[in-house]
């Protein structure tokens, strides 16, 4: 019977010869470090199984860190594939200036309220802008623009509602946010864009201090500057830009503007439109004018409200094992 030489590393002269004369054994796992370069026909056998002695080169240490590499790389990656994604959706909205406004974000229900944590974070801003965990609020982390401003529907979150109230709209609330999510059940984000400008109602009244019939249209706050149309039932595909006027007076606070349109020449019997848009909102004022009353209508729309997909850590791994996969082919 011979020798086992167990994990131990052929360092002298004697483990060698025992090992070359068959009366040491080891398993086929081994190395043997050899200084020069033994043929293959010298490699001992005993067991039926063989240990090839080689010499160890600067190609077989970048063989092995790649094989370790790429090992450790898919156990990563088989990790985080592993991991469960719930669904998250934003809808992209607007806030209005100086008023409140609504981040919008669901997730996949979870009928256990301590499990759920709900994270909102804003690009470019170091603290969180809130956070709700252990089914309370939790501002610890809250930066410091957002203080006193935001809030989450608490009584609704037990049934995947995560939207944020944000109190007292500013210009600088703008930009891209990400409402994160984790349950029992995993965990998953969507990013929400969120623009933020003046927008308002306008209301089509007849204009009597004009020496003619006219109309007078009126919105108090717009921001950005936005366009004015007119539009006639009657004469549909008309221009009356000549023979309209229209002008922007800056609120008090130096951001906003109050819209006035005036459209002169107007007949009875007709319905009249003024819409005011810019890219966050379209409004349109509606009056209709007959020999013996007159109708108004008002509606207001936000443009590209849109919903957002989450996002999939699954994703994760096909960039984890892609500089590998690259590397490998390349040599």
């Amino acid at each position: 019977m011979g020798m086992s030489c167990g994990g131990s590393f052929l360092r002298n002269v004697s483990q060698k010869e025992l090992l070359w004369q068959g009366k040491l054994s080891c398993p086929v796992w081994h190395i043997f470090l050899h200084s020069g370069r033994a043929p293959r026909s010298q490699c001992p056998k005993w067991n039926k199984e063989v240990i090839c002695c080689f010499s160890l080169s600067f190609h077989s240490i970048i063989s092995i860190i790649i094989i370790l590499a790429g090992a450790i790389a898919l156990i990563i990656g088989f990790g985080i594939s592993g991991r469960h994604s719930i669904t998250v959706t934003t809808l992209t909205s607007a806030g209005n200036i100086g008023e409140d406004g609504i981040l919008s974000c669901t997730f996949e229900p979870d009928i256990r309220l301590s499990d759920i944590v709900i994270q909102w974070l804003k690009e470019g801003v170091v603290g969180l802008v809130h956070e709700f965990k252990e089914g309370k609020d939790d501002l610890s982390d809250q930066d410091e623009m957002f203080r006193g401003r935001t809030a989450v529907f608490t009584d609704q979150v037990i049934v995947g509602n995560a939207s944020l109230r944000l109190k007292n709209v500013q210009l600088t609330d703008a930009g891209t946010y990400k409402c994160y999510i984790i349950t029992s059940k995993g965990k998953g984000n969507a990013n929400l864009e969120y623009k933020t400008g003046a927008f308002s109602m306008p209301e089509v009244n007849l204009d009597y201090n004009a020496s003619s019939e006219s109309l007078r249209c009126e919105a108090p706050r717009w921001f950005p500057q936005p366009t004015v149309v007119w539009a006639s039932q009657v004469d549909q595909g008309a221009n009356f830009s000549e023979v309209s006027n229209t002008s922007f007076e800056l609120n008090s606070e130096n951001v906003t503007m109050k819209v006035v349109s005036v459209l002169y020449n107007v007949t009875v019997n007709n319905t009249y439109s003024c819409m005011i848009e810019n890219d966050i909102a379209k409004a349109t004022g509606d009056i209709k004018v007959t020999d013996s009353e007159i109708k108004r209508r008002s509606s207001l729309q936000l443009l590209n409200s849109r919903a957002a997909p989450s996002v999939s850590p699954r994703s994760a791994v096909g960039w984890l094992l892609l500089p590998l996969s690259s590397y490998v082919m390349l040599k």
